[in-house]
């Protein structure tokens, strides 16, 4: 199956929200407990009545016993398990039956930055080998008659909301939830197991579904990416265009401009640098306030390019075209294409890895030798261009298919605000699914 089709298949009651078809709002019978208001039917337990708590091995390299693979907090993210980097240590048989997993054990991240702690994942058995757990997780075994799945989504539920950082002893940058901690916090339970099934469920679909949108949008990433090296290179030719591609500077294209802020209208800032998370933004700068003096900064006009001169060899180049003015560091250096060049094509173009490997090696051989590419070494630079109808054409595809991707972002980004509200309303027992 496709994930275009995957997507429309796992799009329902998810996407729409519970709709009154899809539950029951009891109001009636709900009691008052520490955790807040839950059905009377519920009970207030601690997790240890749940399930069995148990704190990973210390990580001893020297220990006796053979080397056995084991999880830590890089493996461990919220709601799945990567094993890309798993390491091992040695451990004797008894140590490694004490600590092992087994598919449908819950893994919480025990020492983690605040925000972070208590975060979790169901194993599901995607490491191949047997393998354990370091002292930097928890272990939960749900207990007979208790749903592993609806527990993951309790705690992943405590660990967004804070419940997890409220009881978590924190030293220096680190929290740690502690296993006795962990077990004896005092969380709402379904007293029947059929409706704890029902509620994860109902949640599992939800983060089905916002797999899939994932998988999809990168997908079209990859395709777009792909679109883009050949477009933007002549390798593949748009049908009609048969003109010849030109090679030139850099200066014989587009224009410095540097213009100071002197306005006393308040106007947006932006950064499309790698450290703060913009670099892969092929089209956008990003709202940034830096500081609260703005005097020195630099205006950037719609249309017009900028890139920050000791960041450009990591790719961090933006297109304004968010607002009809706006403003940039003045580690910025500002640049227009001329008539005939357009500002959506040469973006693309200089977004390309060939050319930042081109700004790493003048960044690196610049005359003032401080990792900083000024506007003249940059513009020295030579791109090869198609003439202008073809670099319009070129820029409304890859335009088209980042309105595409962008779409899609949207509706994940919906559908996990909406997965939000239902873990909110099915895990407090304030919506009850029929």
């Amino acid at each position: 199956m496709g994930i275009d089709s995957e997507v429309l298949q796992l799009t329902g009651p998810c996407d729409r929200g519970l709709s009154t078809s899809d539950a029951s709002d009891v109001r009636s019978a709900h009691k008052r407990t520490e955790f807040g208001v839950i059905p009377e039917d519920w009970r207030l337990l601690p997790v240890r009545r749940m399930g069995e708590v148990l704190t990973g091995k210390a990580l001893a390299v020297n220990a006796p016993g053979q080397q056995r693979p084991y999880l830590r907090t890089k493996n461990v993210f919220d709601g799945r398990i990567d094993i890309e980097d798993v390491l091992t240590m040695p451990m004797t048989d008894a140590q490694f039956q004490q600590f092992r997993i087994i598919p449908g054990d819950v893994l919480l991240n025990e020492g983690q930055s605040l925000e972070l702690v208590g975060r979790c994942a169901m194993y599901r058995g995607e490491y191949p080998e047997p393998c354990a757990i370091q002292n930097q997780l928890l272990r939960f075994r749900a207990r007979a008659g208790v749903s592993a799945e609806f527990s993951a989504h309790l705690f992943r539920y405590c660990q967004q909301t804070g419940v997890f950082a409220r009881i978590a002893l924190q030293t220096t940058s680190i929290a740690h939830l502690g296993g006795t901690r962990f077990e004896r916090l005092l969380l709402p339970w379904p007293e029947n197991e059929q409706e704890q099934r029902t509620i994860a469920e109902a949640l599992s679909n939800a983060d089905q579904l916002i797999e899939a949108l994932g998988r999809l949008i990168a997908k079209k990433r990859a395709i777009k990416l792909a679109t883009t090296q050949q477009l933007l290179t002549g390798k593949t030719r748009l049908p009609g265009f048969i003109g010849k591609w030109k090679t030139r500077k850099i200066a014989d294209i587009a224009n410095p401009y540097v213009e100071r802020n002197s306005s006393a209208v308040e106007l947006p800032v932006l950064t499309c640098s790698k450290h703060l998370g913009f670099v892969d933004s092929l089209r956008y700068f990003k709202n940034q306030v830096f500081s609260k003096d703005l005097s020195g900064y630099k205006l950037i006009r719609r249309g017009q390019l900028g890139y920050p001169s000791n960041h450009v060899e990591e790719g961090s180049i933006g297109l304004q075209d968010l607002y009809d003015i706006a403003l940039v560091s003045p580690i910025y250096v500002v640049f227009a294409p001329v008539e005939g060049v357009n500002s959506f094509f040469l973006h693309s173009l200089l977004k390309l890895d060939s050319y930042r490997q081109k700004f790493a090696t003048a960044t690196n051989s610049s005359v003032d030798r401080r990792g900083s590419l000024k506007w003249y070494a940059f513009s020295q630079i030579s791109v090869t261009m198609p003439p202008t109808d073809e670099q319009a054409a070129i820029a409304a595809v890859l335009s088209d298919m980042d309105d595409d991707i962008a779409a899609f972002e949207r509706r994940r980004e919906k559908t996990k605000a909406i997965k939000q509200g239902m873990m909110q309303q099915l895990l407090t027992g304030r919506t009850r699914l029929v």
